[in-house]
């Protein structure tokens, strides 16, 4: 997970504003936690296929990430979806089950619980850009192609902005201010229609750096049967070391690949296919 960017939207910061006029920081700062470790759900499961969330863009009821996924299998990406919300119903299953032992902690936790069962609930829903909107434009994707199934999820998700834009200001006719139906409105339209189309996710292996270099590097040597899979390579790879490679068929070995050529061979194949494709 290391090498993630971190940001925040200006809207995040308008929404901690809004929490504290109200007296509830607490509650905004558990929200926050509650959406970092919903992406870090994101994170560790995209690092487990070989791939790593490259910017995290925190914004009011969840986030927005961006990236390249060419190449990643849309199953891939259904179990990158829904690792955050997993993990947010893991906390608030534990909690629950907290309560049972220790019933006295209920007062203390059950803003935690609250947090992130909504965080995972909100997230399921099958709107772009949420996480349930990016499963289903993976089962889409995979039967009626790519642009079809973007242009589809825009469509949702712009009307569903829409409908919430209309219910803040049917609140506000009726004299109620309900700022969580604007912000979650302002969400979806900001990820709908963003310049960046879809999850960015980068390959986990990248150059040496000269900066680290001049601190100094550990080589790392690595033996591997030539028929791994370059995403398997990847989850082998050291991003601290300078990388060796030995390819192996059966007890011989057929090859050594220095760093500069595992990077070529990660740069131009696809994660999907075999070493010995490559050699």
């Amino acid at each position: 997970m290391a090498g993630i960017n971190l940001s925040v939207h200006p809207l995040f910061f308008v929404l901690g504003f809004f929490y504290a006029l109200k007296g509830e920081i607490l509650i905004f700062i558990i929200c926050t936690a509650t959406a970092v470790i919903h992406e870090l759900g994101h994170s560790f499961v995209s690092s487990s296929l070989g791939y790593r969330l490259n910017k995290i863009t925190l914004m009011p009821f969840g986030a927005v990430v961006s990236g390249n996924i060419e190449g990643l299998k849309f199953s891939d990406q259904i179990k990158i979806a829904l690792a955050g919300p997993f993990i947010n119903v893991a906390i608030s299953l534990f909690f629950i089950a907290l309560w049972w032992i220790y019933p006295e902690c209920y007062a203390y936790t059950d803003v935690i619980v609250g947090s992130n069962l909504s965080m995972a609930l909100i997230n399921l829903l099958p709107i772009y850009p949420l996480d349930g909107g990016r499963i289903v434009f993976s089962c889409l994707a995979d039967k009626l192609g790519y642009n079809k199934a973007f242009t589809i999820c825009k469509i949702l998700g712009g009307a569903f902005s829409f409908l919430l834009l209309m219910g803040f200001i049917g609140c506000v006719i009726q004299g109620t201010l309900n700022f969580s139906l604007m912000f979650f409105a302002l969400f979806v339209c900001f990820g709908t229609f963003s310049r960046e189309r879809e999850n960015r996710y980068v390959k986990l292996f990248e150059c040496c750096s000269t900066e680290n270099l001049k601190r100094g590097m550990i080589v790392v040597r690595h033996a591997v049967d030539k028929d791994i899979t370059i995403k398997r390579l990847l989850m082998v790879l050291d991003e601290r070391a300078i990388n060796e490679i030995e390819v192996f068929d059966g007890d011989k070995k057929i090859a050594m690949l220095n760093q500069k050529r595992i990077e070529e061979i990660i740069k131009n194949a696809n994660i999907y296919t075999k070493l010995s494709q490559s050699l």
